[in-house]
């Protein structure tokens, strides 16, 4: 029996989808979004509200706090027991988002060999401190591929490439690339025209802005949880830590917030392509009327040949 898992880049609809989806199939949802499990960070990281949570249940969201470390081995331990408990109460499990990497972790395991180096974490952790930025030059040179896909501010997972490369001299994207995808997964990768999917960002980012991004980055801060952190170093975060700072006004802020979620989307984009054989979706050309009908011989499945 396959699990299905459900990608697609930042405001391309996935949450609509599911709750579509929640009407017709008892469905929980095991999170695949890296920020989603940290908690107070609700408004951006996109994440369903309580009431949305309680009529379609998710797993893995609001699971530490900003300053806890929470890495893709701790990911995938969870939701594969998270999996376990949704089938054991006779629900469909369905992986939902847009984190490659946690999408990777299952789709293709973990890497094998490359264990945790801790003096080599602590060397480039001192770099960086000492010539900010020096990081991501680094991996530019030592693993191009993999700088495509991190964002220039995601220190973890730059810091842990770099490690990996040090550490066996071999690129971690070459590595990841040799993992061969399990065929247990039915992957469906949802898009939008490249036009609208940049309008449902800037829709979603000013709904932030209204619903008091701002404000919710100043009381992060007042909890004691600092810019520096790697969870408040990504878009959304990073740009009004920015404005706090006093580096731009708060409409420049949200400006670059709609600027770099473009960017990440495309990055998002650009790695979903490698997934051969997905099932791949243009929501922009797909009326809702049609979801059910679509998805139907994926999630009958479940069910054998006695359902219905």
């Amino acid at each position: 029996m396959n699990a299905i898992m459900i990608l697609g880049p930042t405001a391309a609809g996935k949450t609509e989808l599911l709750f579509q989806l929640a009407r017709d199939y008892p469905i929980e949802i095991i999170s695949l979004d890296s920020r989603q499990t940290y908690r107070h960070m609700d408004i951006g990281t996109a994440k369903p509200t309580p009431e949305e949570q309680e009529e379609l249940p998710h797993h893995l969201i609001d699971i530490c706090n900003p300053d806890e470390r929470f890495d893709v081995y701790r990911f995938r331990e969870l939701a594969m027991g998270a999996e376990r408990k949704i089938r054991e109460q006779g629900k469909i499990p369905v992986f939902a988002g847009g984190s490659g990497l946690y999408a990777d972790s299952l789709l293709r395991g973990l890497v094998k060999n490359v264990p945790r180096n801790d003096q080599v974490r602590s060397a480039l952790a001192k770099l960086e401190t000492d010539y900010p930025g020096l990081m991501r030059r680094l991996l530019l040179v030592f693993d191009p591929e993999a700088a495509k896909r991190i964002h220039p501010n995601d220190v973890k997972r730059t810091q842990r490439y770099l490690e990996a490369f040090f550490v066996t001299g071999k690129r971690l994207s070459r590595l990841q690339q040799e993992e061969t995808i399990s065929d247990r997964f039915t992957v469906i990768l949802v898009d939008r025209e490249r036009s609208e999917l940049h309008s449902r960002i800037a829709v979603r980012v000013d709904r932030m802005k209204h619903v008091g991004l701002t404000q919710e980055v100043i009381n992060l801060v007042k909890m004691g949880f600092s810019c520096n952190l790697n969870s408040m170093r990504t878009i959304g975060y990073a740009e009004i830590c920015e404005y706090l700072q006093g580096m731009h006004d708060e409409e420049k802020a949200f400006e670059l917030i709609k600027r770099n979620t473009r960017r990440y989307a495309r990055r998002q984009i650009i790695w979903f392509r490698r997934y051969k054989g997905a099932l791949r979706l243009n929501l922009s050309n797909i009326r809702q009327s049609e979801i059910s009908r679509l998805f139907a011989g994926v999630f009958d499945s479940f069910w054998g040949d006695d359902h219905g």
